[in-house]
């Protein structure tokens, strides 16, 4: 089940000025709906109750009442978390220790996969990973450190046999996927959702009967919308740690979760090429294999 503060951070992007403002300041200062009434709430955040009311629609909460019971449970959780690692507060500062930025990020990368995999639709991995199976092709784009990850995900299904393309440069990912067929795959990445490139792709490949997969951490983005099936990541990144940290890993762990699949599937004996592919670069290693 989705952290219900993920599911705001999800979709900040599409709401409206005014739940945007309520979403930020609940992010921020959760303990606003924990002691507050819908009313209350609505005037902290200078609204209208009826603005809070459909910003807890949009995180997908039939009222506030249920809402409110997520944020205290969501808090409750998040501060055993920040107790487990020893983190009163996560955001980093200058005056912080090495000892601090450790824990600090730390903590905010393990947070991002696991609340990746509390809200991964299961559903959608499994749509994903039977469209993967029976391609004819698949293209694979990411721009910038979205790239980093596509060439991970291009790069595992080469070891279990399945062959894909992986595009850095749009121009060459563009005329890969104006050729390919129907039952393709195309997938892009990109953690805003917001993209050009990515977006101009998947819209090309569905045009061309293509599947297409997003993986994105907000599914209501222009790239998530397009898409046939979303992937949702779940990372936060804020201050000094902006752009590529906690989401790399987010988005890494979708990768993984879908070689797993395909190798647990047995998808053409995926383990016994696994196997062959490492053993085939032991005579490379200096020194005893572990």
């Amino acid at each position: 089940m989705t952290d219900v503060f993920v599911a705001l951070r999800q979709r900040l992007p599409s709401l409206s000025k005014a739940e945007r403002r309520i979403a930020e300041a609940i992010i921020e200062h959760p303990s606003l709906v924990v002691t507050s009434t819908i009313t209350q709430l609505a005037e902290a955040c200078d609204t209208s109750p009826a603005s809070v009311a459909r910003m807890c629609r949009a995180a997908g909460f039939a009222g506030y009442k249920e809402f409110r019971i997520a944020v205290a449970a969501a808090n409750s959780r998040e501060a055993a978390q920040r107790e487990l690692f020893r983190v009163d507060d996560a955001e980093i500062s200058p005056a912080d220790s090495a000892l601090d930025v450790v824990t600090k990020v730390a903590y905010q990368e393990a947070r991002a996969i696991e609340e990746t995999a509390r809200g991964i639709d299961l559903v959608a991995l499994d749509a994903v990973v039977d469209a993967i199976r029976s391609a004819p092709r698949i293209d694979i784009f990411g721009a910038g450190s979205s790239g980093l990850t596509a060439q991970d995900l291009q790069l595992k299904l080469h070891r279990i046999g399945i062959p894909g393309f992986c595009w850095s440069d749009a121009h060459l990912a563009l005329t890969s996927v104006a050729i390919t067929t129907p039952g393709s795959v195309a997938i892009g990445i990109s953690h805003s959702g917001q993209t050009l490139e990515t977006d101009q792709l998947l819209a090309l490949a569905r045009d061309r009967g293509a599947v297409t997969v997003a993986i994105t951490n907000h599914p209501d983005s222009p790239v998530g919308r397009i898409a046939d099936h979303v992937l949702t990541t779940s990372a936060r990144e804020s201050g000094i740690r902006t752009g590529a940290m906690s989401s790399r890993l987010a988005q890494m762990a979708i990768v993984d979760f879908i070689l797993v699949r395909l190798v647990q599937q047995g998808f053409a004996d995926a383990g016994d090429l696994l196997l062959r592919t490492y053993a085939a670069v032991q005579d490379h290693r200096i020194g005893p294999s572990s």
